[in-house]
């Protein structure tokens, strides 16, 4: 069991452009989010469309690749880890968060 790791790989579309950010020490941050689809006939024989969203974030290249290369709408493909933090918010409630870090990033070909 030891050899499981953190990995997750997801296929899908841009939700809306990417919100890119540079930090003080000059590293870029990029968060988007992107939604996968899946299609299926329930028991009354209906076709149900299951739309998930995602929050992905990618720092430093991969970053810069998404700034350059991700418009809203593109499909891509990605291999990331999942990582959980929380944070207060101006109210001060406390707000759970769950997010996939990017460690890799596919933009297939268009198409046609």
């Amino acid at each position: 069991m030891n050899t499981l790791k953190n990995n997750v790989q997801l296929s899908g579309n841009v939700g809306k452009a990417p919100e890119i950010l540079t930090l003080s020490t000059g590293k870029k941050l990029a968060k988007f989010s992107i939604a996968t689809r899946e299609t299926y006939t329930n028991t009354k024989g209906e076709k149900v469309t299951d739309t998930q969203w995602y929050n992905i974030i990618a720092w430093g290249k991969m970053a810069e690749m998404v700034e350059k290369q991700v418009p809203k709408g593109r499909e891509i493909e990605i291999e990331g880890k999942l990582s959980s933090r929380s944070y207060e918010d101006k109210n001060g409630n406390r707000k759970y968060i769950t997010e996939i870090v990017c460690r890799e990033l596919i933009l297939p070909e268009k198409k046609e």
